[in-house]
């Protein structure tokens, strides 16, 4: 039987596109390729996660935005510096069993929560 087997892109409509795309080069780092995109070989560890939440939610506050983007990380302290040093805001960070996290919002609002994944 035919199955989903993961999420093979996160496709966002922009006014400015290049602007966008420098963005998460400069602050998080992307390596943009020719058709200013970013891609990355699948984890060897963890998971890709799709979760819809309650339109009530909270959790993607401050953006008013009704998607957020999760985007794995190796090492949130770096990447928590990298965003500072680029003169972003670090919403806030938590530490859970299942991984670390941090949240910042991208130039159109859209909030990006930072994990680093943790083996259970």
């Amino acid at each position: 039987m035919a199955q989903v087997l993961g999420i093979g892109g996160v496709f966002v409509k922009a006014e400015d596109t290049a602007a966008l795309a420098a963005w998460y080069a400069r602050v998080l780092g992307f390596e943009l390729q020719g058709y200013g995109g970013a891609m990355w070989p699948p984890p060897a560890d963890g998971f890709t996660l799709w979760s819809p939440f309650a339109a009530s939610t909270d959790y993607f506050a401050p953006s008013a935005s009704p998607f957020m983007l999760n985007l794995r990380v190796d090492d949130i302290d770096g990447m928590v510096d990298r965003v500072q040093a680029a003169g972003e805001t670090i919403l806030g960070r938590s530490d859970e069993s299942y991984g670390r996290f941090a949240w910042l919002l991208d130039p159109q609002g859209v909030k990006i929560e930072l994990w680093e994944h943790l083996e259970s």
